[in-house]
């Protein structure tokens, strides 16, 4: 697995999202920041806390001009549920056959419970107005994970 550079330009990509809409990346070039974070499965206990704490922070990321993208390898009506049971107020991006997760780095081996597997890493990233990329935050802890992105956006953008 390997990352993109920081201060490079995010690599662009079009998926779809829960109303199986197209989504492009470029679209929020000169617009809007992105928090882009990759999680592994809709509706499993870490990834509703997760997107939830997005959820709760969308007017004061609104205020800071950004918008959230969460990528999963879930099929579109997978996040369609996720969505309404969570009352969820961004899109969430299908990556089925982990294209984008492969461009972004965060597709590889894994371990859960003694079984080895390939699959995604949770890893967010940050794009600025520009399209680059600012921050990648690595370690993410799912509870705390919305002050992680509101504060390094307060900061560093």
């Amino acid at each position: 697995m390997e990352l993109p550079a920081i201060g490079e330009a995010a690599p662009t990509f079009t998926l779809v999202n829960q109303r199986n809409e197209p989504v492009k990346l470029e679209d929020f070039r000169g617009k809007k920041n992105v928090v882009l974070y990759f999680y592994p499965k809709a509706m499993t206990p870490g990834c509703k806390v997760q997107a939830c704490g997005l959820r709760d922070r969308k007017s004061s990321l609104e205020k800071l001009d950004t918008v959230v993208l969460g990528v999963s390898p879930d099929p579109v009506a997978r996040l369609v549920k996720f969505e309404a049971k969570e009352h969820l107020n961004f899109d969430l991006l299908s990556d089925e056959d982990h294209a984008v997760a492969d461009l972004y780095g965060v597709w590889g081996p894994k371990k859960f419970m003694g079984r080895e597997f390939d699959g995604i890493h949770r890893i967010t990233f940050i794009i600025d107005k520009k399209g680059l990329l600012r921050h990648i935050i690595e370690k993410v802890n799912t509870k705390t994970h919305h002050d992680q992105v509101e504060s390094w956006i307060k900061s560093g953008l």
